[in-house]
């Protein structure tokens, strides 16, 4: 009999059939914009963006953030990329019997400040506690609502100037042959500060999590008009990004290594540990994909915020086989594989 394997429920090609075999195909399908089996960041019921989270990072604090942080911040942003505004946030909160209340604090007004800082309130939640042994200190499950942005329709309008959208959403579906991919920031932060804090090896001391909430960077992006398109890079990196808009999507994308943003400690880490910073997770970017004739104006709209100052055109999509085109540095090209599982588990 097979088991259940990290892997499972670590992003990439083989959380993804894991996903439609064992999980979704038991499900009742829905005729809702976004349904569950299009397999987006949220679901789409009644023009009503929902998305749901579970966190089991190890260990609870790191620099630059912890679990309470990420749990807050990767749940809105799940919503934002979307094309919707966050409006309420849910939260479910195990605890291991014998976890230090100061540390519960801790946590506990990590997620108030940053629902602050973002401007969505937590408004429900639950709370258990299981025997000592029977997780690992805490688990924090966070659920959210939102609205389509103000500012999506008339995104759309622009973007239908140039070609039909397909979908009302950014949805991962969206995208055609000619548009531009944009990386809101330096990517592979959040894994290598994370990874080297929890196994000694130092690199934490110039590489901070980047975990946040993009709600207001998208809301700017999405004003400038022309996306089509967005997700967050957690679970899987960039890597499992493009390859996963390339299967729904139906197209090719050619992205340019030396455009991509990496800063020089994350890359020699992941060169001292035999990882592609390209597939490690992210908690405080975005991938944006927008029509050509709009690239300039979103570009600058998401550089104009504190989040995405450092944001950078990636690349562009084609028609072809359904795979993403990586043009390296030297000035050739490979194909960018899905990764099976995330390098680096329990990060999010």
């Amino acid at each position: 009999m097979s088991k259940v394997i990290m892997n499972h429920g670590a992003g990439g090609e083989i959380m993804q059939e894991f996903l439609s075999r064992h999980i979704v195909s038991h499900f009742q399908k829905s005729k809702s914009d976004v349904p569950l089996d299009s397999m987006d960041d949220s679901a789409v019921v009644d023009d009503i963006v929902f998305t749901i989270d579970g966190h089991t990072v190890n260990p609870l604090i790191f620099p630059g953030g912890d679990i309470g942080r990420i749990s807050v911040s990767g749940t809105v942003n799940d919503i934002s990329v979307m094309g919707a505004t966050p409006i309420a946030l849910a939260c479910s909160v195990i605890l291991e019997e014998g976890l230090d209340i100061e540390v519960v604090d801790k946590i506990m007004g990590s997620m108030g400040a940053t629902s602050r800082e973002c401007g969505v309130p937590i408004v429900t939640g639950d709370t258990k506690v299981m025997e000592t042994g029977a997780i690992d200190k805490m688990i924090i499950s966070t659920s959210a609502i939102g609205r389509r942005s103000e500012f999506l329709d008339g995104n759309f309008l622009t973007a239908s100037e140039y070609r039909k959208v397909k979908d009302r959403w950014c949805t991962d579906a969206n995208l055609a042959p000619g548009d531009v991919i944009i990386a809101s920031g330096y990517l592979g932060d959040h894994g290598v500060a994370l990874l080297s804090f929890r196994e000694g090896y130092g690199f934490e001391s110039e590489i901070h999590s980047d975990v946040a909430p993009l709600n207001g960077m998208i809301a700017k992006g999405l004003k400038s008009g022309g996306i089509v398109s967005m997700k967050d890079p957690t679970r899987g990196g960039l890597a499992n990004t493009l390859n996963e808009w390339c299967s729904k999507s139906h197209v090719e994308i050619e992205v340019e290594q030396a455009s991509i943003p990496l800063r020089d400690g994350v890359v020699s880490a992941c060169d001292l540990l035999g990882i592609d910073p390209l597939s490690i997770g992210n908690e405080g970017k975005a991938i944006i994909g927008c029509v050509p004739e709009m690239a300039g104006e979103v570009l600058a709209a998401v550089r104009s915020t504190p989040e995405g100052r450092d944001a950078s055109i990636i690349g562009i999509v084609r028609e072809g086989r359904e795979r993403v085109i990586l043009k390296t540095e030297v000035g050739g090209k490979r194909v960018l594989e899905p990764p099976s599982g995330d390098p680096v588990p329990r990060i999010c």
